[in-house]
């Protein structure tokens, strides 16, 4: 079976992440895009560092060509983020990238982009599924790389220029000269590397990196910038005397954020950091849009400036396309994922991270100090996180105590609200929240809560995982 989640199809290499099951997936794209009439629309594909990832792009190449659909495929590892400015510069109709971004190195994936360089929306990758059912072996049509590459069939191209360019028209760059600011780079042995430290040196950064060799073990590591992954960063950050540290996931399309002490800065207060900055310094206004497993703060700073902040599901597809809906400034996720009005409707690290750097530069102040400024002005919000794999009898008793009978544990605060628009989600009078709900990319249940203190959101995940015997 070939499903799309959250964040496009992945699957294990070698269980359904195959050849063959690529090869389908592509001729069920194909057979939407002749029925949609838009054949005569290159399509884009990028492709990452992960094993196969490279091998993978040319068999969907060689399944466009078979059908007579052009496809630029970029020669370079992209990050995700490239491919989806491509795929909007261009102009152009549907675009994938081979990837499974912060999975396990186990796992690889395929990500499917519609015009404007947009996450696929359920509605369309609902439809690819319904292609691909339809299918066989016998029904796919291939043409050989070599041959569809003479033919023109095939392009190669290589857009990361114009990609920087884009990035480095935006930033302040007057700004970032003067203050020359020291940044240490992590890009978790992804694919972030290059482009991210061509901005940062041409703004005149001084830029070290680690972790930047091409490993598809990812070091052995979670390629995912978290608290525990970037504890390297952290700590070299503090000894070498840096302004700044970052990390990107393994498609750069998240963001970890280290500050001047050696301080994580959680991806919420990202979000808070830069909506504020956007908003109040750079005088871009427009609400924000997070999803439902994401702070709180950010409705509160939206308020403040006289503007709304838009809760939608999980999936960065829900806040693009919010997004699009209200004219929103920014729109992001708890896990490191942003965008911002004006450059793609995904989530992009290195733009983020292009930010940030202008952000510190012109403020002139560590980031948890002007944190610690916003959180004074509007109360502390500590989120605490936890997942694990479940068995299908677990998720099946799972589903039974809270979507079909919809049983709660006994809370020690007094419960608002409750919504199950993505999981279950509930919320507290005191103006915290839980959430429990099933990863859209891994057999995990994820539990988050956000309150006042850390331990406070701790004991109540611990209520949680009593309740339902995780």
């Amino acid at each position: 079976m070939i499903k799309f989640g959250t964040g496009g199809f992945r699957a294990i290499i070698g269980d359904d992440f195959t050849r063959a099951n690529l090869e389908l997936l592509t001729q069920g794209l194909v057979n939407k895009i002749k029925k949609e009439g838009v054949e005569e629309y290159p399509v884009v594909i990028g492709y990452d560092r992960r094993f196969l990832s490279v091998e993978a792009a040319k068999w969907c190449a060689q399944v466009f060509a078979g059908n007579g659909i052009e496809t630029h495929i970029i020669t370079e590892q992209a990050p995700t983020p490239l491919v989806m400015f491509t795929i909007k510069n261009m102009k152009t109709k549907y675009g994938i990238s081979i990837t499974a971004s912060h999975n396990p190195p186990e796992y690889n994936g395929v990500k499917v982009f519609t015009e404007g360089g947009r996450d696929a929306s359920e509605a369309v990758t609902t439809d690819i599924e319904s292609e691909i059912s339809k299918l066989t072996a016998n029904d796919v049509k291939s043409l050989d790389y070599e041959k569809a590459r003479d033919k023109g069939l095939i392009k190669e191209i290589n857009p990361r220029n114009e990609y920087i360019d884009s990035i480095l028209s935006i930033l302040d760059l007057e700004s970032i000269r003067k203050r020359q600011p020291r940044i240490l780079f992590d890009p978790m042995y992804g694919v972030g590397k290059t482009t991210l430290q061509t901005i940062l040196i041409t703004s005149r950064c001084i830029v070290d990196t680690i972790h930047e060799r091409h490993d598809p073990l990812f070091g052995g590591r979670l390629p995912a910038p978290t608290i525990d992954t970037l504890k390297r960063l952290s700590l070299q950050v503090l000894e070498g005397g840096y302004d700044i540290g970052i990390g990107t996931d393994g498609d750069a399309d998240r963001i970890g954020l280290i500050d001047s002490n050696g301080k994580f800065i959680h991806p919420n207060h990202i979000l808070v950091l830069l909506y504020y900055y956007l908003h109040e310094y750079k005088k871009w206004k427009g609400p924000v849009v997070r999803n439902v497993a994401t702070t709180h703060l950010l409705d509160k700073l939206a308020a403040s400036f006289g503007e709304k902040c838009y809760e939608v599901p999980v999936g960065f597809k829900h806040i693009s396309s919010k997004m699009n809906e209200t004219d929103a400034l920014i729109g992001g996720e708890s896990s490191g994922g942003l965008t911002v009005r004006g450059h793609i409707y995904g989530k992009d690290g290195i733009y983020a991270a292009s930010l940030l750097v202008e952000m510190f530069c012109v403020l002139g102040k560590p980031f948890s100090v002007i944190l610690d400024d916003i959180q004074e002005k509007f109360g502390r919000h500590e989120m605490s996180e936890f997942d694990t794999r479940f068995s299908h009898e677990k998720k099946a008793e799972i589903n039974d105590v809270l979507f079909t009978r919809k049983l709660l544990p006994e809370f020690p605060e007094e419960v608002e609200k409750v919504s199950y628009m993505d999981g279950c989600k509930v919320y507290f009078k005191n103006g915290g929240w839980i959430i429990c709900r099933f990863s859209g990319t891994e057999p995990l249940i994820r539990i988050f809560c956000e309150q006042e203190s850390m331990e406070k959101a701790n004991d109540m995940i611990q209520v949680m995982r009593r309740f339902l015997g995780i």
